[in-house]
């Protein structure tokens, strides 16, 4: 239920998002809704394993829930013209690409979330939540630190996106090359 309101509420944030305009209110509305919603991201896994309640059906939606609210956040900061679109579509296509072959192997193979999957989760929500927030776009000083930690925490999320990505590649080659062994 908790992945599934995720995925719903997603059209809001985005909405949120783009209407903000000038309304310092608003932006800090999109950025507080983001957090809560990624937030349920733990809470929703937390509540699973605790009480035995993983599903199939829950491992399927919640990557995709996952996405499309990360997916949701850098396409709006683009439309906003607040981060360049090269950075949302490297970004997209790991994350989309990682999400389909999950899916297209998970009979054949399992590839765990590993550490730098889990790192790189935390750098992009991180990174996501301080360009929602209207304070980069402060006068002065308080605006260009806020706009380089805005700089140094996406460049970071992307980094980690790139590199889990690898991480990924390499760990579903080796589980292969175990499987066959083992076959």
């Amino acid at each position: 239920m908790i992945t599934m309101a995720r995925i719903v509420a997603t059209p809001f944030f985005l909405w949120l998002l783009l209407a903000a305009g000038d309304s310092v209110a608003m932006r800090w509305g999109a950025a507080a809704f983001f957090v809560i919603a990624i937030a349920t991201d733990a809470l929703d896994g937390y509540l699973a394993r605790s009480r035995g309640l993983i599903t199939d059906l829950g491992k399927l939606l919640d990557p995709i829930a996952d996405k499309a609210l990360t997916g949701a956040a850098l396409v709006g900061l683009a439309i906003l013209v607040e981060l360049p679109w090269w950075i949302v579509a490297l970004v997209l296509v790991r994350e989309i690409g990682v999400t389909i072959h999950r899916l297209m192997i998970a009979g054949d193979v399992v590839v765990a979330a590993a550490w730098m999957g889990k790192l790189k989760t935390v750098a992009q929500s991180v990174a996501i939540t301080l360009a929602l927030t209207p304070l980069a776009h402060l006068d002065g000083a308080t605006g260009t630190i806020f706009t380089w930690l805005n700089i140094i925490t996406m460049t970071v999320a992307v980094l980690l996106t790139l590199a889990s990505g690898i991480d990924y590649i390499i760990a579903y080659v080796r589980g292969r090359g175990t499987a066959a062994r083992n076959a």
